[in-house]
């Protein structure tokens, strides 16, 4: 059976889910387009190829595999998008959790219920129908779960909006001992330099107190001040829309001083290093015009 351990972004990792690019199927229409950034390249016409996504993800499994972390894959579903792993499920303490995704995306847990299946009954649990929560919404930092969230109206006509205060309020009644606090994020359909897909795409966790952030991610001005005050200024990086749009927070801690992240990072990776840090830059450029980067394509299992 599968062990179950994760209690923060940056513990020591030892077994993660890694999204897979193989038989991707071809560039979608810009009607099936489920995010602002992905439409962009659409229409642009410079949406990734696969050869290029291959290459990507297996520059990112090389470096998990050169840390001795244990890669699970999703198992092939020829035409169907599989690299973001993250979304479909996520683990909080000794719990696996069945997110409820967007119903275009809902064939991708298919492809890894060979792995849960290796999980004990009693850690598994399936959110109910009215909760929509996706992983990328979920970030674990010790007493606190932070999760991203969208309370507009139109909530249901926003294809951006992933995870609804249902999702919230499942977490605060499934994990009563953490403090969990939700982020009212900015969505877009159109500008994904507007578009805080999921709480990842403008807030991570990296060390042992530090974080990137992009504050204009927030509807509410107060959320960001809720992030500083937790961790302190002198400890935040804070990125530009520009930057966001890239996805320099959607990098991936292997451990507290190690981090994954894109070699174009180039502000972010030498303030990285110059606190301490040893980065690992892999190419992601292509897989990041989808709207998600390294965090995305993870599903982590146990961290120390």
């Amino acid at each position: 059976m599968i062990k179950l351990q994760v209690t923060n972004e940056t513990g020591r990792l030892r077994a993660v889910v890694l999204g897979i690019a193989n038989q991707n199927g071809p560039a979608p229409k810009a009607e099936e387009a489920y995010d602002p950034k992905s439409l962009e390249h659409i229409l642009a016409g410079t949406y990734p190829v696969e050869s290029d996504m291959v290459f990507e993800i297996s520059a990112f499994h090389d470096v998990l595999e050169r840390y001795g972390v244990k890669v699970y894959r999703p198992e092939l579903i020829p035409d169907l998008n599989q690299i973001f792993s993250r979304d479909i499920g996520f683990v909080i303490g000794h719990y696996f959790i069945k997110a409820n995704i967007l119903p275009d995306r809902a064939e991708e847990w298919r492809a890894i219920e060979h792995i849960v299946k290796q999980v004990e009954p009693e850690n598994f649990i399936e959110a109910p129908e009215e909760v929509h929560i996706e992983g990328g919404d979920v970030i674990l930092w010790n007493d606190y779960l932070f999760v991203g969230t969208y309370n507009g109206d139109d909530y249901s006509s926003i294809n951006t909006a992933r995870t609804n205060m249902n999702g919230v309020q499942f977490l605060k009644d499934m994990f009563p001992n953490k403090i969990v606090k939700g982020f009212d994020l900015i969505k877009s359909m159109t500008n994904p330099r507007e578009n805080a897909l999921h709480l990842d795409c403008c807030f991570q966790p990296v060390g042992r107190e530090k974080a990137i952030i992009y504050p204009g991610g927030f509807r509410n001005p107060t959320d960001y001040l809720y992030l500083r005050k937790i961790f302190g200024g002198e400890n935040i990086f804070t990125i530009t829309a520009d930057e966001m749009y890239e996805m320099y927070s959607n990098v991936f801690s292997i451990s507290e001083d190690v981090v994954v992240t894109e070699r174009r990072f180039d502000r972010l990776n030498y303030w990285l290093r110059d606190h301490g840090f040893h980065v690992e830059e892999v190419p992601y450029h292509e897989i990041g015009k989808q709207e998600g980067l390294l965090r995305c394509s993870t599903l982590p299992l146990y961290r120390d």
